[in-house]
């Protein structure tokens, strides 16, 4: 059975995540968290989030096909998913070519990687794809539970609905800043999306799709890009694009909420869901 991760989640990368944040969220009424920075195939952090918490699902976003081996992500699963039934959920992705030195035909290793899955015994209602263009979208509905989709808009969240159609899981990050001065916001927002996701080919690809220029990548972004993929300004107004996916289609988002550096994003996070539980 597909784990439940509810409306809404938090994205972090994992050297942000600790047992007290987890437990934090999971009060606040946040489903899922999904741990970002390919984390290692032993998966161990994800032992350390569920046990520190009761109900909340802890989901990969996501196990990297090129650095995790998929076999020993299989035993991983099976140990967390024996000791914490119904609380993970694997995402697996390509990752950046750019960061791999040999990307090799990724969409036949994709499947290859889910084969060894299946040989091992994974469930694909216990798996998420990372999947932003038609190809993986339909691969994530014919072989995972759904689909993950990393820097993308409300706009993306509907088409990929369409494609997906009606049971699949579609489980979109969005990043989020708390600010309601508009440059601030740009400058926080563009800080994360402009190096590297503007530098990496599959990001820029799929918002080429989306019908954005190459004018639009330039300089870090522009500020229409910038604020089509940070939603931002106070708690009620950013939450509001958080919805905008849900009404797009979405089952749940993922929200990746960005602070000044060292900045605690508790308090953003408790005002967020605050506003997406009214």
């Amino acid at each position: 059975m597909r784990p439940s991760v509810g409306r809404i989640g938090i994205w972090a990368h994992s050297s942000h995540l600790s047992g007290e944040l987890a437990r934090a969220v999971e009060s606040m009424g946040y489903g899922a968290i999904w741990i970002g920075g390919s984390p290692a195939a032993d998966l161990r952090i994800v032992d350390d989030l569920l046990a520190a918490t009761d109900t909340l699902v802890v989901a990969t976003g996501i196990v990297n096909i090129w650095t995790a081996d998929a076999t020993t992500v299989a035993t991983s699963h099976h140990r967390i998913t024996a000791a914490f039934p119904g609380r993970f959920l694997l995402g697996v992705g390509v990752g950046h070519p750019e960061a791999v030195g040999d990307y090799q035909h990724p969409y036949r290793s994709l499947v290859k990687y889910l084969d060894v899955l299946d040989d091992e015994g994974v469930p694909q209602d216990e798996r998420a794809l990372a999947a932003l263009g038609p190809k993986v979208l339909t691969l994530a509905r014919e072989r995972s539970s759904g689909a993950h989709p990393y820097l993308t808009t409300p706009e993306h969240t509907r088409q990929a609905r369409a494609l997906l159609g009606e049971n699949p899981l579609l489980a979109p990050e969005q990043k989020i800043v708390i600010e309601t001065d508009p440059q601030k916001a740009r400058d926080l927002g563009r800080r994360v999306v402009a190096k590297p996701y503007l530098e990496l080919t599959n990001y820029v690809a799929n918002l080429r799709r989306l019908g954005w220029s190459e004018d639009d990548f330039a300089d870090g972004g522009s500020d229409a890009l910038i604020d089509a993929l940070v939603g931002h300004g106070d708690a009620a107004t950013a939450a509001a694009r958080v919805q905008q996916h849900l009404d797009a289609g979405a089952d749940h988002v993922a929200i990746q909420l960005i602070t000044a550096k060292g900045g605690d994003p508790v308090d953003g996070y408790r005002q967020l869901a605050n506003e997406l539980s009214a």
